[in-house]
């Protein structure tokens, strides 16, 4: 999740169709925020989307026994409310709100530091995980569950691993996609827009956020995942970000300059 890439140009006058920076800037060339409000930005946003989560699948449940209809409503709440906070926050952090989203950015801008730096992604990282499970814990006590208590749901087939690597992977040929074709701007409604199909069309109902699987996994509620499934989604999360930049460097890879 992230809304803007610079696009920069090669010594000839070139285009470089490659990322440079995922971090918005509301003027270009202006100066990031600081690094205290990324990480607050990241951190609220975080805990907002577990909570958006976690809460519309509190509220399902009391409204029907149909797990279809759970679903539909759980996923419903989770694409509008992550446009919303993706628009909001994205000028200010670059909305990642997901630590394979963070690293994905920090490893393919490296080398030329025009992404987020090292000591930017062991901020961002530990604000996510505390975010997200300060979310859980939010969307608990506004329901009445008990605000500590591991959740039972067992999530740890290997059919529901693989869907945990798809969902992880085509995220971030998306969203890097989008940032390579130089189309961050629509980034809130795409990015959104493929968790909510991906709620449906794999089979672990797209975590593909480390950091929300940790989050859920404090809630004992429909959209909780049991502690001793947290581990392997971990595990599959990372490979299918590894498979969605693979995916970008290939579909994605730019082209030669024409000789003159």
């Amino acid at each position: 999740m992230t809304a803007t890439e610079a696009t920069g140009r090669d010594r000839a006058g070139g285009s470089v169709a490659a990322p440079d920076r995922l971090v918005p800037q509301s003027t270009p060339g202006a100066t990031p925020p600081p690094l205290i409000a990324r990480a607050a930005a990241e951190l609220v946003g975080t805990a907002a989307l577990v909570a958006i989560v976690v809460g519309s699948g509190i509220q399902a449940t009391e409204l029907t026994e149909d797990v279809g209809l759970q679903l539909l409503a759980n996923s419903t709440a989770t694409v509008f409310g992550l446009g919303v906070l993706i628009l909001l926050l994205g000028p200010v952090s670059g909305a990642h709100f997901n630590p394979v989203v963070t690293l994905a950015e920090w490893w393919t801008t490296r080398r030329r530091g025009a992404g987020v730096t090292l000591r930017e992604t062991a901020v961002y990282i530990p604000a996510q995980v505390i975010g997200a499970i300060a979310g859980a814990f939010l969307a608990d006590a506004m329901f009445g569950a008990p605000l500590v208590k591991w959740s039972t749901h067992n999530r740890s087939a290997g059919h529901l691993l693989l869907g945990e690597v798809v969902a992880t992977a085509g995220l971030i040929l998306l969203i890097f996609g989008l940032a390579r074709t130089d189309r961050l701007r629509f980034a809130p409604a795409a990015v959104a827009s493929y968790i909510g199909a991906a709620y449906w069309f794999t089979s672990s109902t797209s975590f593909a956020n480390p950091a929300v699987t940790i989050g859920r996994a404090f809630t004992d509620t429909f959209a909780g995942i049991a502690p001793r499934s947290v581990p392997g989604f971990l595990g599959m999360q990372l490979i299918g970000a590894v498979v969605g930049l693979a995916l970008v460097a290939l579909i994605f890879m730019p082209g030669r300059k024409a000789a003159a």
